[in-house]
C-alpha cells in the first residue's frame, strides 16, 4: 500500500522522456515526469495522459492494483506537475492509438509523486479546446509556451540555428560577437539609445545590425564572420517585425557578389531541409529590381503565381479618356487582370478602392469586367472598340476576368497593384501552398525623397555601387549642386546589393561593401552627411578603412522570417519565445515600464512624460 505521507523527490537521474518510451520497453520499469496535460476516471480505472518535452505517454492507476494509489492521482488535474514510477505495458489490440509516438503501450503506475499543484490555466493548452485571445497567450506566455505548436516552434528554431552553425563551421567561418552597446549610426531605422552613467549626457545605441564591426573584422583580417545576431530597431510593427530580431549575419573577404549567393544559397538550402524538410530551389530564379517593380510593383515579389502587371502607358494615347492620357504621360498607368474577377461584387469593389484610396494614397481604383459580350464598365464609353480589343489583347484577359487601372506617380501604382495582386491572388486562391525562392540583384544605389528633395540610400550607406558604375558617383560628388542630369544619372547607377526573397517575404539581404574611404566619402557627400558628420559618426570605419581594408561583402537572414515562413504561421511572434505586441509592449513583463526618480538622477536625466 502506498503511504499517504510526502514522498521525497525521486532520483532524477533514472527520468526517462516520455516519447522514449516503446514496445522494447515491455514490462520494464521507468520514471517519468512531466505536467498533467488530461485525465479520465473510467470508475476504478483513472488515465493520466502525461506530457514533458518531447511528447505524451499515457498512465494507468487501477484501483485493482493499488487503491490508495488511485484514490491519491484523483486529486490531479491539468498542469499539476508529476513524477511517476510505473511498469510499461503493452496496449491491446483495439485500444492502440496510432495518432500518438507511445500510442502502442501504456505505464501502470507503482508511484506517484506530487511535485507541484498547478492553478487552472487562464488558457487553453490542449489543442482541442480551442484557443485564447493573442493579448492573453503573451500575458501568460510561460504557459502559451508550452503548447504542442509554440513547442515545436521552439524546437525547429534550434534545428535551424544548429544546422546554420554547422554549415558555416564547415566552410572556415568563425563565429565572433560584436557590441550590443554602440554608437548612434543612421542605418534606415530609429535606434534605441541608452543613457550612460559613466558618461553625463551621452548615450549608447543598441545596433541595428553589426554592419560597422563586421566590415572591421574584415579590416582586422578575419576573412570569414559570422554571428546569430541580435538586433534592434525602433519602427512601426507589423506581423513580419519586431523591435529585437534575431538574425544570422555573416560578411567574407576577397569575394564578389557570385561567391556571397552561392555560399548563402547552399546555406540557407540545407537549414530548410534540417529544420523544416522543405526544399528550396537549387538554384533560384534571379530578376533584376527594375523587372521586379514593372511585373509585381515590389522588390520582393512573390511569383508563386503570375497575375503581372501590364504596361499601358502607350494603349492609354489610343483611348479617349483624359485620366488615363494624363496619368500616362505625368507618371504612370498600368494594369492589373485577374482571373476569375469578375466574380467580384460592387461592394467588393467599392471595398478595394476605399482600401487603396486609404492604405496606398491611391486617387481611385478604374477597372473594366470581361464578359462573353466584351467589356463592361463605366469607363467604357471612354474606349473606342480598337483600344478595347488591344486592352484585352495586353492583358491576355478572358470572360470571367476583371481587370484593374492605377494611374499616378510611380511609387503610388506600384504600391496599389502590388497589394492588389497579392489580396485578390489570395482572395481567389491563385496562390500555391509551395516555397518559391528568387534573388533580386541589380537595385538602384540611391532612392529619390520627395520630402528632402535629395538622394538617399536604397539599402545602408556602405553598399558598393557595381564597378562599371563607379565613375558616375565620383563625378557626381565634386558638383556642389546637382543638376538634373546628374540626379538622372545618380538615380540610374546599380548597387552591387542582393536580396534573397522566398514565397514574397524578403528573408535575406547584402551586398558588396564599400573598401575604399575615397568611394565612401563620396556616398557620404552624395547624402548630404558632410566631412564633419561623417568623422562624428563613421569615423572609426572611415579610418579603419585607410588601412589596408580588402574587397568584402556580406549577407544576413533574418532567423525569424524563416520560421514564420517554414512553419507556416501568420506573424514571427509565433516563433519567438517572448516576443512584442504591435506597440512594442511585452504583456509578460511590463515593458516598457517608468523608473524611480533615482535611477533617473544617476543617469542626470529627468522625465517629461506625465505619470501613469
Amino acid at each position: 500500500m502506498t503511504s499517504s505521507a510526502p514522498h521525497p523527490l525521486p532520483d532524477f537521474s533514472h527520468r526517462r522522456e516520455c516519447n522514449s518510451i516503446d514496445l522494447g520497453d515491455d514490462q520494464k520499469e521507468v520514471l517519468v515526469c512531466g505536467w498533467v496535460f488530461r485525465y479520465r476516471d473510467q470508475g476504478g480505472v483513472l488515465f493520466i495522459d502525461l506530457r514533458d518535452r518531447s511528447g505524451v505517454v499515457q498512465v494507468v492507476f487501477d484501483m485493482a492494483l493499488d487503491a490508495e494509489l488511485l484514490k491519491k492521482a484523483d486529486v490531479l488535474r491539468g498542469e499539476d506537475v508529476v513524477a511517476i514510477q510505473g511498469v510499461v505495458r503493452k496496449r491491446a489490440p483495439q485500444a492502440v492509438n496510432p495518432k500518438l509516438a507511445t500510442g502502442a503501450i501504456e505505464i501502470v503506475a507503482r508511484s506517484l509523486t506530487l511535485l507541484n499543484k498547478a492553478k487552472p490555466s487562464p488558457i487553453p493548452l490542449d489543442e482541442h479546446e480551442g484557443t485564447a485571445s493573442e493579448e492573453l497567450r503573451l500575458e501568460y506566455r510561460y504557459l502559451d509556451l508550452r503548447r504542442k505548436e509554440m513547442q515545436e516552434a521552439l524546437r525547429v528554431r534550434h534545428e535551424f540555428i544548429r544546422s546554420v552553425r554547422n554549415f558555416l563551421d564547415g566552410e572556415g567561418f568563425w563565429e565572433i560577437e560584436t557590441p550590443i552597446l554602440n554608437k548612434s549610426t543612421p542605418e534606415g531605422a530609429r535606434d534605441f539609445l541608452v543613457p550612460s552613467r559613466l558618461n553625463v549626457g551621452e548615450f549608447y545605441a543598441l545596433p541595428q545590425s553589426p554592419q560597422i564591426f563586421k566590415q572591421l573584422l574584415m579590416v582586422a583580417g578575419t576573412e570569414k564572420y559570422y554571428q546569430i545576431a541580435r538586433c534592434f530597431r525602433d519602427e512601426d510593427l507589423r506581423r513580419d517585425r519586431q523591435p529585437e530580431f534575431t538574425q544570422i549575419d555573416l560578411e567574407m573577404s576577397f569575394v564578389d557578389k557570385e561567391i556571397v549567393m552561392r555560399l548563402t544559397e547552399r546555406m540557407i538550402q540545407r537549414a530548410a531541409k534540417t529544420a523544416f524538410g522543405i526544399q528550396i530551389d537549387d538554384r533560384p530564379e534571379r530578376i533584376t529590381y527594375r523587372d521586379a517593380m514593372e511585373l509585381y510593383g515590389n522588390d520582393k515579389p512573390d511569383t508563386r503565381f503570375a497575375m503581372q502587371l501590364i504596361e499601358l502607358g502607350a494603349w492609354a494615347q489610343t483611348t479617349e479618356f483624359q485620366v488615363f492620357r494624363k496619368a500616362a504621360e505625368t507618371g504612370r498607368l498600368k494594369a492589373l487582370s485577374v482571373p476569375g474577377g469578375a466574380s467580384l461584387s460592387r461592394k467588393d469593389i467599392d471595398d478595394l478602392t476605399e482600401w487603396v484610396k486609404q492604405d496606398f494614397k491611391a486617387k481611385g481604383l478604374a477597372w473594366v469586367k470581361v464578359t462573353e459580350n466584351g467589356l463592361e464598365s463605366l469607363i467604357t464609353k471612354f474606349l473606342p472598340e480598337a483600344a478595347q480589343k488591344e486592352l484585352v489583347r495586353l492583358a491576355n484577359a478572358k470572360p470571367g476576368d476583371i481587370i484593374f487601372f492605377a494611374g499616378d506617380r510611380a511609387d503610388v501604382v506600384f504600391a496599389t497593384l502590388s497589394a492588389l495582386r497579392l489580396r485578390l491572388g489570395e482572395k481567389m486562391g491563385l496562390i500555391p501552398d509551395t516555397y518559391k525562392a528568387l534573388w533580386v540583384v541589380d537595385f538602384p544605389l540611391f532612392d529619390w525623397d520627395y520630402d528632402s528633395a535629395s538622394v538617399v540610400s536604397v539599402h545602408h550607406p556602405f553598399t558598393a555601387p557595381v564597378p562599371e558604375d563607379q565613375h558616375i558617383v565620383l563625378d557626381a560628388q565634386k558638383s556642389e549642386s546637382l543638376s538634373e542630369e546628374t540626379q538622372k544619372a545618380l538615380l540610374g547607377v546599380r548597387s552591387n546589393a542582393y536580396d534573397f526573397v522566398l514565397n514574397g517575404v524578403e528573408i535575406g539581404g547584402g551586398s558588396i561593401r564599400i573598401h575604399d574611404a575615397a568611394m565612401q566619402q563620396a556616398i557620404f557627400r552624395l547624402l548630404k552627411i558632410s566631412d564633419e558628420e561623417a568623422q562624428s559618426r563613421f569615423g572609426f570605419l572611415l579610418k579603419g578603412l585607410e588601412f589596408g581594408a580588402p574587397p568584402h561583402g556580406g549577407l544576413a537572414f533574418g532567423v525569424d522570417r524563416v520560421l514564420m515562413l517554414g512553419l507556416k504561421r501568420a506573424s514571427i511572434r509565433d516563433v519567438m519565445a517572448f516576443p512584442k505586441t504591435q506597440k512594442g509592449t511585452c504583456l509578460l513583463s511590463g515593458a516598457p515600464s517608468q523608473v524611480d526618480e533615482k535611477q533617473l538622477r544617476e543617469l542626470s536625466l529627468k522625465s517629461t512624460a506625465r505619470p501613469k
